[in-house]
């Protein structure tokens, strides 16, 4: 398992960085086809090819193969890659789920060119065996914006029971492209491969649940269709650390402070802290009741603890330092509101995280200066919805965040999604190990502590996502993902910082 995760994290990397909406691959394909003049034939040939030579790829051995067709552009890829394994002496089937007559343009003309090759098709009926190496699946292209019923659902609930291979498409049917959410049901697929424009849903979601290894191709298209569309998000990647200067000390690393721990949570401001340390800052403070503050340390003495009974106290501290963490452990106390407020009332940079995101979802503030990262059920408060709501439509969801409290928004979670008013960057990395205590704690420290090393809010919450999810898949690697801690992290953190 861990070292399939990495093989598609590797993977991730060589795809583009530029993500789309439906409405714009469709818009991608319309400029290349009028403006560009390639014929939209040879847009589907070339797409055809494309998978057909991705699933010999992976599966060189497959001797038949069984492909389901719909009623659009996405059924004539199919039928492409169809006549393509025909001519490689591959036994095929065309499983169709419409009167292949029906079809339209381009399709129906793959469709007569797999004819002509004396293809079979037959018509779909639920619950028929698929005898099958290999399954193609060319039912829903990216147009598909209501919930699957019928013999199309039962079509995709035969290619989910099947033990063959399954290679989607575009996009796992069922899916939608831009929320990466299912649609009632979808095809499990243990290959996708895009084409012209990666779909954003592909990233986020529930995608992950379906689409397996993600490939991509551009058909071929020429750079200027692109640059004719600004995309709608992109794909984080990994930057280099800066290099140290010789002479640098403590001081040249920032200062960050961590405010939370309420009575019973001392945990979660230390993981936060160690996380900070872990990523380069050159001092951390800790600002917690004082019940705490000599614990900690003798955990972790290199954090510097302060028993905090009241807000007057902090006045001295958010003097000193560069950066603060507000909310791990802090809880909902009218201490924990105190101090939020006098650290809202700083000018600092803040990152916000957990209880003081439930504390400023009760008084909404807006403020240029800070990272907020919620998980969805933290988002739902802030935005005052659901939490299925905020899964329904993440992108929809972090943008809303981002425009009603400002400065950048993270939005946890599959594909985690960081908004900084111009544009919204997806990270792939983690895994579902990361589903316990202190995880959140932990990046909220490691953003803080590359802010206190002088990387730009937007900069400091991409990579931290980046290499927080990072951290805990080296963490996997060899035990797995069940048992993952927080606390697990650190090492690796320290790793990747310093490639």
């Amino acid at each position: 398992m861990a070292n399939d995760k990495n093989l598609i994290n590797n993977t991730m990397q060589k795809l583009p960085i530029k993500l789309y909406q439906a409405a714009q691959a469709r818009e991608l394909d319309r400029i290349a086809i009028q403006e560009f003049g390639i014929p939209g034939f040879e847009l589907m040939t070339r797409a055809g090819v494309a998978a057909f030579q991705l699933m010999r790829t992976h599966w060189p051995q497959a001797k038949t193969i069984a492909v389901f067709c719909g009623a659009g552009n996405n059924a004539g890829d199919g039928y492409v890659v169809a006549k393509l394994a025909l001519s490689q002496g591959l036994q095929v089937q065309v499983i169709s789920l419409i009167d292949p007559g029906r079809l339209t343009g381009d399709a129906f003309l793959a469709y007569q060119h797999y004819g002509a090759a004396e293809g079979l098709v037959i018509n779909y009926a639920p619950n028929q065996a698929i005898s099958a190496d290999v399954i193609v699946d060319a039912l829903f292209g990216t147009g598909l914006d209501r919930t699957v019923t019928g013999h199309y659902a039962d079509a995709i609930a035969d290619i989910n029971a099947s033990t063959a291979h399954v290679l989607a498409i575009d996009l796992p049917s069922g899916l939608h492209a831009d929320t990466g959410n299912a649609l009632g049901c979808a095809v499990v697929a243990d290959q996708t491969i895009s084409f012209i424009g990666l779909k954003q849903g592909l990233f986020t979601g529930q995608a992950a649940d379906y689409c397996g290894e993600i490939s991509f191709s551009s058909l071929d298209i020429p750079d200027s269709v692109y640059a004719k569309l600004n995309a709608s998000a992109e794909r984080v990647v990994k930057l280099p650390m800066p290099r140290r200067s010789r002479g640098s000390h403590k001081g040249s690393f920032g200062h960050v402070l961590i405010v939370g721990g309420e009575h019973g949570y001392s945990g979660a401001a230390r993981l936060a802290g160690e996380a900070a340390l872990r990523v380069g800052a050159g001092l951390v403070s800790i600002a917690t009741r004082a019940s705490h503050a000599e614990l900690i340390n003798l955990t972790r003495p290199e954090l510097m603890c302060h028993g905090i009974d009241s807000a007057a106290q902090l006045s001295d501290l958010l003097a000193k330092v560069s950066v603060v963490v507000i909310g791990p452990g802090l809880g909902q106390s009218d201490w924990a509101k105190s101090l939020l407020a006098a650290v809202l009332n700083s000018a600092l940079p803040l990152v916000v995280d957990a209880d003081a995101l439930n504390l400023l979802a009760r008084q909404p503030k807006f403020n240029n200066n800070w990272v907020i990262t919620p998980h969805p059920g933290e988002a739902a408060r802030l935005l005052g919805c659901s939490t299925g709501e905020v899964q329904q439509d993440r992108f929809a969801a972090v943008s809303a965040m981002q425009k009603k409290y400002g400065g950048v928004a993270v939005l946890k979670g599959y594909g985690t999604l960081i908004a900084s008013g111009k544009d919204i960057m997806v990270s792939n990395t983690g895994n579902p190990g990361m589903a316990s205590g202190g995880m959140g704690d932990v990046l909220s420290g490691v953003i803080a502590g590359l802010l206190a090393q002088g990387f730009s809010q937007t900069q400091a919450a991409q990579q931290g996502v980046y290499v927080h999810g990072e951290a805990a898949d080296l963490a996997v690697t060899n035990l797995g993902e069940r048992g993952l801690l927080a606390g697990d992290l650190m090492i690796h953190l320290r790793k990747l910082v310093n490639q």
